[in-house]
């Protein structure tokens, strides 16, 4: 066990679908499948799926387009969280950093793969002060 308490895994916060044509599948999953849609960020939608979101967005690069989904790991203390990922042997592909922010938050995303290379991420949500 770990003394970092704000640097563990709480739960599951976000699950990535990736897809080719975002409009499309933003009225499927809004209006189809009825999610409750959040917000939009360039290239991305967000709904939620009872307190764990659902984001579906297009792929920055050709190998990320594939069936498979990103988890996206919430932690407190995303920096901490990384830090200790690190000193375990895991290669972070992306150091912490803060990707988008309104009134309430900022929300601060961390990549980094599986044995398999999978990608998955560390997240946390700041809040605004």
């Amino acid at each position: 066990m770990s003394d970092d308490k704000g640097s563990e895994i709480s739960g599951l916060g976000q699950i990535c679908i990736t897809v080719r044509d975002l409009d499309r599948c933003r009225g499927f999953y809004r209006d189809t499948l009825g999610l409750k849609h959040l917000f939009d960020a360039p290239g991305m939608a967000f709904f939620d799926l009872g307190g764990v979101r659902l984001m579906m967005g297009t792929a920055e690069k050709p190998e990320l387009l594939h069936p498979a989904s990103i988890l996206y790991y919430r932690v407190d203390d995303i920096r901490a969280a990384a830090q200790r990922l690190k000193g375990r042997g895991v290669h972070v592909e992306s150091e912490p950093r803060a990707v988008h922010k309104d009134a309430r938050h900022e929300l601060w995303l961390a990549f980094f793969r599986d044995p398999e290379e999978n990608l998955l991420a560390l997240m946390s949500e700041v809040t605004v002060a």
